[in-house]
């Protein structure tokens, strides 16, 4: 039987090829010949396949999609939802299944997930013990809000209560990181009685009210009130002017409490490696030395955990602990569900008090379905060790990709930590400019090879490789050996 799809691409029923089964990248790669007999075109494409990466095997297939295609969604949600919503690729991906680390379109066709739904997959797609988790809740009680008492939510604010050092106990549930974020900064600002907050340029914190003034991109900031924010220069080891130099950028918010504020803050928040800002690790020193001048001016140290967090990087449980800082807020979502729509903020005890001024309410924080669902999370990662897993996988991963660097003069920079890494493409690397259009053609070419990766960054050249951390070295290899071959056919 031919093998021509490749690698990675299987259908769900026999295996064999039928027409509308070949891959985009094979059609491109034949140039749109013709053959005039099929013996040629069979050793052609046999060659064409030799040369690809060969996706790992994997025992699962999913079961037969009987919905409406690509084309019929794509219909609909352009005529039912919001003209703001956007997808990658110029033919978009129809997603039907998942299992741990692969995805699986509308043919059979199988991905190497390498986004994990945005840095929010960290178990893998349908892990049996979440889902079983889930199930059992719902079947018992789907909603009850907390006005009465549920076990599920304080089993698990204790036990996401044991992952934070120090006095960080108190846990308010929140539906997703926007909110989270959102009750931090008001609890802030309510605590030291101050309004101004510093945060980052190319920070990301969310898009309502606060946060979207606390978030440091244009591209994400409408033209509504967004008031009492100071956006410091970001520690950007590769794009910053003062490289990997932290304290020389911890200069620039102490002077902006002098210069820009009163002389006290509400809050300083920033993500310990920038997400959406294309994976930027802050600067060593940099935390530390922040934290000191905003403890002075009688503010509180936030952490945006939202997508460093929950063991992504290896090396520690939260990104703050890999900068030797401990915070007064932490916020965290995305990973503490794996996929569940669910967010939290942790505190102190003492500042958690100020919500007793007046009611705060949240019909679904603390969901019991969701904190079943969170809680099955916790014990699937320190059952399997997928912390342990990310930070070897991780490091591996990395080393390959600083090796593809040394390759590739398009590759200016390959940064992160553990499984939350980022490869920004440039097409001159004395003056960075940024490679956008390439980023989307390689991301195009990938994709047709089976890979699914994320992109980010203020000019969108950034991949953003966050995957499941069930993820395994041949995954990473398949993925860096992909990444080789598109750029190699630039």
């Amino acid at each position: 039987m031919m093998r021509g799809l490749l690698a990675g691409r299987r259908i769900a029923s026999s295996g064999r090829r039928s027409p509308s089964s070949v891959s985009p990248l094979w059609a491109a790669l034949r140039g749109g010949r013709g053959f005039s007999q099929p013996a040629e075109a069979i050793a052609t494409e046999q060659s064409i396949n030799a040369a690809l990466p060969k996706m790992p095997a994997f025992d699962y297939v999913p079961p037969p999609y009987a919905g409406p295609r690509g084309e019929e969604i794509l219909r609909k949600r352009s005529e039912f939802l919001s003209p703001s919503m956007f997808y990658f690729y110029k033919k978009p991906l129809n997603v039907v299944a998942g299992k741990m680390q692969y995805l699986f379109d509308e043919d059979g066709h199988r991905y190497l997930d390498a986004f994990g739904g945005i840095a929010t997959v960290c178990c893998g797609h349908c892990h049996p013990d979440v889902i079983g988790a889930i199930i059992d809740q719902t079947k018992r009680l789907q909603h009850s809000t907390v006005v009465y008492l549920n076990h599920m939510i304080a089993d698990f604010a204790e036990s996401l209560a044991s992952k934070l050092p120090g006095d960080l106990k108190v846990v308010f549930f929140t539906n997703s990181g926007t909110e989270a974020n959102e009750l931090a900064l008001m609890i802030a600002r309510l605590y030291t009685g101050c309004h101004d907050v510093i945060s980052l340029r190319n920070a990301y914190h969310g898009n309502a009210a606060g946060t979207m003034g606390a978030t440091g991109q244009c591209n994400w900031k409408f033209n509504v009130v967004q008031s009492g924010v100071h956006h410091a220069l970001n520690p950007d080891p590769y794009r910053g002017m003062f490289g990997s130099d932290g304290e020389k950028y911890a200069k620039d918010v102490q002077e902006l409490i002098e210069f820009g504020s009163c002389g006290h803050v509400a809050a300083f928040i920033s993500e310990a490696i920038q997400g959406v800002g294309g994976i930027i690790d802050l600067a060593p020193g940099y935390l530390p030395a922040v934290y000191k001048s905003i403890k002075k001016a009688g503010g509180l140290c936030i952490a945006d955990e939202v997508q460093s967090g929950f063991a992504r990087i290896g090396s520690h449980f939260w990104g703050f602990e890999a900068h030797g800082v401990v915070p007064d807020i932490v916020t965290m979502a995305k990973g503490i569900g794996n996929g569940i729509p669910i967010g939290a903020v942790v505190t102190t005890p003492e500042i958690a008090q100020v919500l007793t001024r007046r009611s705060y309410f949240n019909t679904f924080g603390g969901n019991p379905v969701c904190t079943a669902g969170g809680l099955a999370v916790l014990r699937v990662l320190e059952k399997e060790k997928l912390q342990e897993n990310a930070f070897v996988v991780g490091s591996y991963m990395k080393e390959r990709l600083r090796q593809l660097q040394e390759k590739h003069d398009i590759i200016g920079d390959v940064r992160g930590r553990g499984l939350l890494l980022g490869v920004e493409l440039v097409t001159d690397r004395e003056t960075k400019t940024p490679a956008k259009a390439e980023t989307l053609h390689v991301m195009d070419q990938m994709k047709d090879m089976g890979v699914l990766i994320g992109k980010g960054g203020f000019y969108g050249n950034v991949f953003r490789i966050t995957p499941p951390l069930c993820f395994t070295k041949e995954d990473a290899d398949f993925l860096v050996d992909s990444m080789d071959l598109a750029i190699s056919k630039l």
